[in-house]
């Protein structure tokens, strides 16, 4: 297994708004799409921002680039994202799970 995880902040006073956008959109996306074995949303306010993590779980990196594209490195974006976050982070970090 595959975890993903993408990082962005946003400002302070449109946190509860991009959260609401991340469980209304983002988590709906990711858990439809075949091989996802999971995915949320962890959420913190620091100083005058506030920090998303989405962390995910794939099957392969067959599924992630079915969610994601050819080039699974490249984070995915959604409309809303430019309007709100403070920088668009090019990537997401890719870990192998083990649990055994």
């Amino acid at each position: 297994m595959i975890a993903r995880i993408w990082r962005g902040e946003v400002p302070l006073d449109r946190s509860e708004e991009y959260l609401t956008r991340m469980r209304e959109v983002a988590l709906p996306d990711y858990r439809s799409t075949e091989g996802n074995r999971g995915a949320y949303v962890l959420h913190r306010e620091h100083e005058d921002r506030a920090e998303f993590l989405m962390l995910t779980f794939w099957e392969s990196l067959e599924s992630i680039k079915a969610f994601a594209g050819d080039d699974v490195e490249v984070a995915k974006y959604y409309d809303f994202d430019a309007e709100v976050l403070l920088e668009m982070v090019p990537n997401a970090d890719h870990f192998d799970l083990y649990d055994d």
